[in-house]
């Protein structure tokens, strides 16, 4: 009888424990649907953030490239890199050139246009940087691409050599 006895502690025991173990699953499953729903509605909020960052770049972007009796000038300086490698918009979008300052600091379409430069054997007019930079060879773009050439020359990353042709800005090195 004793041995009956003991039969029936240890699968009272292992009721008991199948019991708690059940009851820890349930919480955690409890905890992953309540997290799971968390991570859902932060992950829209980042969408948005997102979406909302990418539309005021566009919208920065295109307004630099707007001839200044367009509006005010947009201030932006200055743009650097945040350890998530997110850029940072502050005060110019495209700060002055000064030792040291490498064109990553630059929004892309600059940068593109810095780059398209730099690699020509000579300087370069806007129509001729616009295929190359992936836009399509139009007036608009064309002329928006020059403002942003000129704003270049302004900050000091590009020297207009002659009237509409840009070239890398000359640094003693």
């Amino acid at each position: 009888m004793e041995e009956a006895t003991l039969m029936g502690s240890l699968i009272g025991e292992l009721e008991a424990r199948e019991a708690a173990a059940r009851a820890r699953v349930e919480e955690l499953e409890a905890q992953v649907k309540e997290l799971t729903a968390r991570l859902a509605g932060e992950r829209e909020v980042l969408a948005r953030l997102q979406v909302t960052r990418e539309t005021v770049a566009e919208v920065l972007t295109e307004l630099s490239g707007r001839d200044v009796d367009a509006g005010p000038a947009v201030a932006v300086e200055p743009v650097e890199r945040a350890e998530s490698g997110v850029r940072v918009v502050g005060a110019v979008m495209v700060p002055h050139w000064r030792e040291g300052l490498s064109v990553d600091v630059l929004p892309d379409v600059y940068r593109d246009i810095v780059e398209v430069v730099a690699d020509a054997s000579s300087p370069m007019q806007a129509k001729q940087i616009v295929p190359r930079i992936g836009l399509p060879a139009v007036t608009g773009k064309i002329e928006g691409t020059r403002g942003k050439l000129k704003r270049l020359v302004e900050r000091g990353w590009l020297v207009e050599d002659q009237p509409g042709r840009f070239a890398p800005m000359p640094r003693n090195r």
